[in-house]
């Protein structure tokens, strides 16, 4: 199904989806999507469980290739391309399962988040004459996502809300050009989905945001664009209230009880 989008844009596409279908034996998890996301967007990817988001997103990180179509970023062909040379042209994402160090400090998961943005190594010897802009770093990353009074603390202490903000944190490591977040209100009380919320309004127009929430309250008040899908296909394409006004997305998702993909 092609989804055109509804509002003129001048500049071009900075993700761009043709065709793109991804098959695991004979199950189709993706069929022949087109989306277009563009520079600076907030685009949320909606949908009830088993819709296909989860597998749309790594195919548009690297994770695995499509079966099928073409994926662009950046006005590059990057079908082919491995997740870690999208990162390099500057995709970042996290994961539905947090992937952070939970026994090291707020500061060193941070610091080596930014390590790696630039390609560095992990060496068994701290040299603080070379890694003193990066331990900068990782301190201004944490002041932007709320936890710069947690710099000591071990990340295996800190709450659920706030694992979601150094997740945040570390994404933005590497100055990335789109960000991606696989489901980042899941487990999260009511005031963390509000901290949360803030989080996200506030970062800047130089990143492109593409979503996948189930809390609609986020995902409705983040996005500026939203692309719902069920059973493996886009079904419609609008702004939040369009898609709020739409009778099918109420019948397949807004009126369903459905759990996390």
């Amino acid at each position: 199904m092609t989804v055109a989008a509804a509002q003129p844009q001048s500049a071009e596409p900075i993700v761009r989806l043709r065709g793109v279908g991804r098959r695991f034996g004979g199950v189709h998890a993706v069929h022949d999507v087109d989306v277009d996301v563009y520079p600076g967007e907030r685009r949320a990817l909606l949908g009830p469980n088993g819709a296909g988001k989860t597998t749309l997103f790594n195919v548009i990180s690297g994770e695995f290739p499509p079966t099928s179509g073409r994926v662009e970023l950046f006005g590059r062909d990057v079908t082919t391309m491995p997740a870690r040379k999208r990162a390099k042209l500057g995709l970042t994402r996290t994961f539905q399962t947090s992937r952070l160090f939970l026994g090291l400090t707020v500061e060193d998961n941070l610091y080596l988040a930014a390590l790696g943005a630039r390609g560095g190594h992990l060496r068994p010897v701290r040299l603080p004459g070379r890694d003193a802009h990066l331990r900068e770093r990782a301190r201004e990353l944490a002041e932007r996502v709320g936890l710069e009074d947690q710099l000591e603390t071990l990340v295996g202490s800190l709450s659920h809300g706030e694992q979601r903000q150094l997740e945040v944190g570390m994404a933005r490591a590497g100055d990335p050009k789109i960000m991606m977040l696989d489901e980042p209100a899941a487990g999260l009380s009511r005031g963390e989905r509000g901290l949360l919320t803030d989080l996200l309004l506030a970062l800047d127009r130089g990143i492109t945001l593409i979503v996948i929430e189930h809390d609609m309250d986020v995902a409705l008040t983040v996005a500026e664009r939203v692309t719902m899908m069920h059973d493996g296909r886009v079904i419609v394409e609008g702004t939040p209230a369009e898609i709020r006004a739409n009778q099918l997305v109420h019948d397949l998702y807004l009126g369903s009880h459905h759990a996390d993909e």
